[in-house]
């Protein structure tokens, strides 16, 4: 199996993490949780900060010492938009379930801004479709860029069956604004129905890194620098949570030069 693929360990609790020591990298991490009714997670985000996206299923939520009520709507994250909680630096936070949940909790180091903590609704959310025939997809900007936070960019997308997506080929592995900029990147991939499958490529340009592996539902894919086009089979939606943190808060990218006539098509 690609060192750059993570598998989830099983179905309950704190099935996938990933933290900078353990991707050998610097600035993201991310775990996921699958909690049952009544069931609970929580933790203190010490120097980072965390975005607790609800991928399916609902619970209640305390952080920074507020008591947030219920969040959470949807049962398949194939059907509208996630709740998601900001917590800044500094501050602790707990989820307990009401339903069967799956807590996505992305992280990256804090940068002592001195944010609040805020729900992110639904409705806050913007939505836009890139990409035409065969290569559309579509974004939900859960925290892009404008939206407060000291390091963390974090977007869901979904792939209709038989599309590519992070296409063409692009990548953000050099500090070099404006033109590129440096960030880590994790991909949760969930797939409908989940018995299907796609494909994940991450390479450079020398070939140093290329691995190509098959994604099933549940995998986390690392993008520690590279290209990392994906691709879904006929008949299979793919979804997946993007994580991405760096030295500066701002996602350029520069598209492989042998693909960019793609962008004219």
């Amino acid at each position: 199996m690609s060192h750059l693929k993570i598998r989830p360990s099983g179905r309950q609790g704190l099935v996938t993490r990933v933290t900078p020591q353990s991707a050998g990298w610097t600035y993201v991490g991310f775990e996921l949780h699958r909690l049952k009714a009544g069931e609970s997670v929580s933790a203190a985000t010490g120097d980072r900060e965390a975005c607790l996206v609800f991928v399916t299923g609902k619970g209640e939520v305390a952080a920074g010492g507020q008591a947030l009520g219920e969040l959470g709507q949807r049962m398949s994250p194939f059907e509208g938009k996630p709740w998601s909680v900001y917590v800044p630096q500094g501050a602790d936070w707990s989820v307990t379930a009401t339903t069967d949940l799956e807590l996505a909790v992305c992280t990256a180091p804090g940068l002592g801004g001195g944010l609040p903590v805020r729900v992110i609704a639904p409705d806050d959310l913007g939505q836009e479709v890139r990409g035409k025939g065969s290569n559309t997809r579509h974004v939900t900007n859960i925290l892009p860029e404008g939206e407060p936070a000291d390091s963390l960019l974090v977007v869901e997308v979904i792939t209709p069956a038989g599309n590519t997506s992070s296409y063409p080929p692009h990548k953000h592995d050099r500090d070099d604004l404006p033109r590129e900029s440096y960030l880590e990147e994790t991909y949760y991939h969930r797939l409908n129905p989940p018995q299907g499958f796609g494909f994940q490529r991450v390479y450079t340009d020398d070939r140093s890194l290329d691995e190509a592996m098959a994604i099933e539902d549940g995998d986390v894919v690392l993008v520690p620098r590279g290209y990392h086009p994906c691709a879904t089979c006929h008949g299979y939606d793919l979804y997946y949570l993007n994580v991405m943190a760096g030295p500066k808060r701002t996602w350029k990218f520069h598209n492989a030069a042998e693909h960019e006539w793609l962008t004219k098509l």
